[in-house]
């Protein structure tokens, strides 16, 4: 009787312990688990030994604006802005005119050229200018009326500007980048083509033939 009861009891311990240590296993199970949980939290898979972390999303630079003469805005007879943009895809004409200038009759042969090859996308952009001689004076509409009713151009026909100098247009900045050199008198041309691109520039003395052979190349 006496040997039952301590076999009873022997087992009894046995089971306990067998339970405690059950239980700690267990513990020790979850308490790793926790851990690396945590580590995974406090340590992304993007971190490098010496906290170097690579970007998981890479941040590219801007694009730079196009090189084109699309870029740019200038402003008409109004004062209202113009994107040149407005202008895509065609073959462009870009000159500095004036009024009083011993090439002024130059207007006639533009608006003739205009006439000849508008239809087939190509435009000729009047910037007039006072720097050579003071050769524009007079507002806007002065200069426009006397080029519509004395040459009756039909050509968009900007607001003045300065093409060279601290306050020079942007646009003739930029266009004397691609073609270089100052802008030496009135009626200097620069040839645009259908990507906006400087393909020609001449000079006042050059003749209008040429200029003319130029566009229908372009075209």
């Amino acid at each position: 009787m006496l040997l039952l009861r301590y076999q009873k009891y022997y087992n009894k311990t046995i089971l306990m312990k067998y339970r405690r240590f059950t239980i700690l296993l267990t513990l020790a199970a979850v308490t790793v688990a926790l851990l690396t949980n945590c580590e995974k939290v406090e340590k992304p898979e993007n971190e490098l030994p010496g906290n170097d972390t690579v970007a998981t999303d890479t941040v590219l630079p801007p694009e730079p604006p196009a090189d084109n003469i699309y870029q740019f805005k200038v402003l008409d007879g109004n004062g209202d802005s113009v994107s040149l943009a407005d202008y895509r895809d065609m073959v462009l004409l870009v000159v500095n005119t004036a009024t009083q200038c011993g090439y002024t009759p130059q207007y006639t042969d533009l608006q003739r050229i205009y006439e000849t090859y508008k239809d087939s996308g190509f435009v000729i952009l009047d910037f007039p200018c006072n720097q050579f001689g003071g050769q524009a004076p007079g507002t806007f509409d002065d200069i426009h009326n006397y080029c519509t009713s004395r040459y009756g151009i039909t050509f968009p026909q900007f607001a003045k500007i300065d093409v060279n100098g601290a306050n020079a247009s942007p646009l003739y900045v930029w266009l004397k980048s691609k073609k270089p050199g100052d802008i030496q008198w009135n009626f200097t041309k620069f040839l645009i083509d259908r990507k906006g691109e400087v393909k020609r520039r001449f000079e006042p003395n050059n003749a209008l033939t040429s200029v003319e052979a130029a566009i229908r190349n372009a075209l």
